[in-house]
This record gives structure tokens, C-alpha cells and sequence, in this order.
């Protein structure tokens, strides 16, 4: 997935993943899965998308600071 704001670009392909949390299996429609990434300019940015009752209906990407990813990936 891509997601493009107007100074930077956001790429589950080209980035690395940090850390993966899955909760459910898949079909479950409570499950979900958040993915934390760094691009290769060390931008830090948290994919989510999960089932049709879980927290993530949508797949999405969000950015983050370096300080708000530490504090993901403490507590996942």
C-alpha cells in the first residue's frame, strides 16, 4: 500500500518492517494486523487493517515521529 502526503510518500513495498502484531486468524472479522515500518530515510510509519469489527476496518497508514514508534513497539 502507498499513502502520499505532500512532502512525503509512504510504501509498504519499498519499507522495512520493524515489527508485525496479528491478533485473530484470518476471516475473523474481530482480527486485525499493525505493522510498524521505517522507510529508507528512516521516516517510521504503522500500517493497520483488520475484520469488519475490529479497531482497523480500513486499511490505513499512518505516520509517526521516531519518539511514537519507540513507544509502539514497547508496548506491542
Amino acid at each position: 500500500m502507498v499513502k502520499s502526503t505532500k512532502t512525503k510518500v509512504y510504501d509498504t513495498e519499498k519499507a522495512s518492517i520493524v515489527k508485525k502484531v496479528t491478533c485473530g486468524v484470518y476471516g475473523d472479522p474481530a482480527g486485525y494486523e499493525t505493522t510498524m515500518y521505517q522507510t529508507p530515510e528512516g521516516d517510521y510509519f504503522l500500517y493497520t487493517n483488520g475484520g469488519e469489527t475490529s479497531p482497523y476496518k480500513k486499511e490505513s497508514i499512518t505516520a509517526y515521529t521516531k519518539a511514537k514508534a519507540a513507544e509502539w513497539l514497547k508496548n506491542n
